[in-house]
């Protein structure tokens, strides 16, 4: 099979610029709430399941925080974060498009639960791109392990050396490159570090980057 014949995408903060949107409203909530150092609680947070949020919300504000409480306030003080309004990576539609015509099998893998990424991308027009849509209910371990890449790749009917992983998080990188893939870093909120620049097969500046890169390599 050709090198590189599907490409795996996280959602949140690669097709979607939502991790500013949500540290914003984790920012204010967490203001109101009296609830110190919340933006570097909510940074460990991103690329984890739900399950792995509440672990690190109660480990940071005590076993008695709840999780639930606090998403309701984000829900009703912050509704312009709700789902179907979360902006789009610039060349998000254009990377799908170049891909897909290059004949390449595309997926999501992501963290987040299944009605929020089908609805998120059907919101942007983007889900008609995805072959196959992986989330974080559907796997027993969220990322680093990486559960939900050989899932992924399974679905995809590729072998591992043979798929891109388009991530943001360390979380990400670290779960493509467990798996044996191809990770391919576009930063988002954090930048890499050495672990990263060794993980990754590449860190790129954006979604045009990504793009051409794999499109070179075809």
């Amino acid at each position: 099979m050709t090198a590189g014949r599907a490409v795996i995408f996280d959602l949140d903060g690669v097709l979607l610029d939502s991790e500013r949107v949500a540290m914003d409203r984790w920012r204010q909530a967490g203001e109101l709430l009296g609830l110190d150092g919340i933006e570097q609680v909510y940074l460990r947070c991103i690329g984890t399941t739900p399950a792995k949020t509440r672990e690190i919300m109660e480990e940071a504000y005590g076993p008695g925080f709840s999780l639930e409480d606090f998403y309701t306030l984000l829900r009703v003080r912050f509704r312009r974060g709700e789902l179907g309004h979360m902006p789009v990576k610039a060349g998000a539609r254009e990377i799908l498009e170049a891909l897909k015509a290059a004949g390449l099998i595309l997926a999501v893998a992501s963290s987040s639960p299944e009605d929020y990424v089908r609805r998120e991308l059907a919101a942007a027009g983007l889900l008609d791109f995805f072959d196959h849509v992986v989330t974080g209910d559907m796997v027993t371990h969220s990322k680093p392990d990486p559960e939900i890449f050989f899932k992924a790749g399974a679905l995809c009917g590729a072998e591992p050396e043979e798929i891109w992983v388009i991530e943001d998080s360390f979380n990400g990188i670290r779960a493509a490159h467990a798996a044996g893939m191809r990770p391919l870093m576009v930063p988002d909120l954090i930048p890499p570090d050495g672990e990263m620049r060794k993980k990754a097969e590449a860190i790129l500046a954006d979604l045009p980057a990504a793009r051409a890169y794999i499109l070179n390599r075809l």
